[in-house]
């Protein structure tokens, strides 16, 4: 299958969230990530977006446990992979969308 993103760990965020789970966890994360990488339009079922622009996130179930993924695009192709949590409400906590949205302005500005 053809990739059609690229897809950039910015920093240890990602890393840091990702070699905490579990095996079964990671895989599903991995399926995540290609999705991300080789399907032109993602279902919702997979993917969410926030209030902030430019700022989507990864849908990640196993068993009952929920994750999240903060992505964001660079020139359309590529997806910036940011920090994840396991979420633990309805909502998104607040604090989780600000380091996401904090962590996307430092790659931007860092990219300068």
């Amino acid at each position: 299958m053809e990739q059609i993103r690229k897809l950039i760990f910015f920093k240890a965020y990602f890393y840091d969230f990702f070699d905490k789970q579990e095996e079964k966890v990671k895989e599903k994360i991995d399926f995540g990530l290609f999705l991300l990488q080789h399907i032109r339009s993602i279902p919702s079922k997979h993917i969410g977006s926030t209030q902030e622009k430019n700022l989507f996130y990864l849908r990640i179930k196993q068993g009952s446990n929920i994750f999240r993924i903060f992505f964001c695009y660079d020139n359309e192709n590529i997806v910036v992979i940011m920090n994840g949590f396991t979420k633990k409400s309805q909502k998104i906590p607040a604090n989780e969308i600000e380091q996401a949205i904090k962590i996307k302005n430092e790659y931007f500005n860092e990219k300068q």
